[in-house]
């Protein structure tokens, strides 16, 4: 005990010193355990792009890549699922409820989701949140079309101004569908998902538009179909991309995705989206060990300025040692005296870096989750997290290993000894 509070009062002699020093370790923990939270929270919220639905439907192709174009509209699809298999699988006895989706067109950039009503009742993302919206309603009308966050931001879009959607993904003058403009009638809440960046409209929607055009091209002159005369026509789909598909029980999952790729009449796939979700992840989740790599980088930077301000220290304080030592201190008490010096630091500083995180953690959480879809959970230390401050400590230990041999070995003869 005397030498702790002996320890405390070097430190204090030193503060501005021993402060910096402090500071230092705190924002290198503070690197460390936030970017160990945020990797561990971005993947979780990754893995919850899509929550609620049990399997997505789609012609036979790689679990990543119906992943790709279904959810996150990146890529397109091999093939097409013909509106027959479509309603022959909603038969399904276990289907609870399904939910089609038309990709192929685009709106200045951004992906066209066709779907129905329900897709804004049945999809949900993160801890099972809904679709929620900001202004306006969903659609109605055949033209009527619902925006992401994300588009109406960046274009500058209000309740009531009228959009034209172009023929597959490039807006250019000749592939748009500028005789059946659509109108804004609903703008979605921000998600941090792909619903951002997707303009909804109705599957029939989808078809007037293209009820004049012949092998992907524009209609021929003379052969053109108007808006008006559109809305009377059948406009029953005759294919879809994909389905969102949930079950009235999650213990028949594996036997509806059997049934559904056994399906006789096409070739179809059945996936399951958190699996395909995680394999996705392991793709493009190399980032996540770099930012980690880099922390700890950080850390140790922290670490070296410590053992730096406590081998600077030891030339100020020959004398101080020659004196503990002159007054019967052994050579392993100033061991000990600069090892808890070291610790010590090293404690305040981890300390002092997990309260400075909670309290960016706090203030962050909301605007976080609103723009880029990430839950930052207020909960505890992880075992995970625990353990690289363990690490942080055992590290601050050694560190003051060096400084404190010197001193156990040279602190009478080096302090006694005059120096030119």
């Amino acid at each position: 005990m005397p030498f702790l509070s002996l320890a405390w009062k070097s430190l204090l002699n030193r503060r501005t010193t021993a402060l910096l020093t402090l500071v230092s370790i705190a924002f290198s923990v503070l690197l460390l355990v936030g970017v160990e939270r945020l990797r561990t929270e971005a993947r979780e919220s990754f893995a919850n792009t899509l929550s609620g639905t049990d399997l997505i439907l789609g012609a036979r192709s790689g679990a990543v890549q119906l992943l790709l174009y279904s959810v996150f509209h990146i890529g397109d699809a091999t093939n097409n699922i013909s509106w027959k298999s479509y309603q022959e699988i909603a038969a399904l006895p276990l289907v609870d409820w399904i939910v089609p989706i038309s990709l192929g067109d685009s709106h200045r950039g951004f992906r066209v989701v066709g779907t129905t009503p329900d897709y804004f009742m049945y999809f949900h993302y993160g801890h099972e949140q809904g679709i929620e919206f900001a202004q306006g309603a969903p659609f109605d009308d055949l033209y009527d079309a619902v925006l992401g966050a994300e588009v109406a931001e960046s274009l500058g879009y209000r309740l009531g101004d009228s959009i034209v959607i172009a023929h597959g993904a490039a807006d250019v003058h000749f592939a748009r569908h500028a005789d059946k403009p659509f109108r804004v009638v609903g703008i979605l809440r921000r998600t941090g998902t792909p619903l951002d960046r997707a303009v909804h409209v109705s599957l029939q929607a989808i078809e007037a538009i293209h009820v004049d055009w012949r092998g992907g091209g524009p209609p021929l002159p003379g052969h053109a179909v108007s808006a008006q005369r559109a809305r009377v026509m059948d406009l029953t789909p005759r294919a879809i991309t994909a389905a969102l598909i949930g079950l009235r029980s999650r213990i028949a999952t594996f036997k509806v995705q059997r049934q559904i790729n056994d399906y006789r009449e096409e070739p179809l796939t059945a996936i399951l989206p958190g699996v395909a979700l995680s394999q996705l992840w392991d793709l493009v989740g190399i980032a996540e060990n770099a930012l980690l790599l880099v922390s700890v980088c950080v850390v140790v930077v922290g670490l070296i300025g410590m053992l730096t301000a406590l081998l600077s220290s030891l030339n100020e304080r020959r004398r101080e040692m020659a004196i503990l030592r002159s007054v019967g201190a052994r050579p392993a008490h100033v061991f000990a005296l600069i090892i808890g010096e070291a610790f010590g630091l090293t404690l305040a500083g981890v300390l002092a870096g997990v309260a400075l995180l909670y309290a960016i953690l706090l203030s962050i959480r909301q605007p976080v989750e609103h723009h880029f879809g990430i839950h930052l959970a207020q909960a505890g230390l992880s075992s995970h997290e625990l353990l690289l401050l363990a690490l942080v400590l055992l590290a601050g230990l050694l560190v003051g290993i060096l400084p404190g041999y010197r001193a156990y070995r040279l602190s009478l003869a080096d302090g006694l000894s005059i120096r030119v």
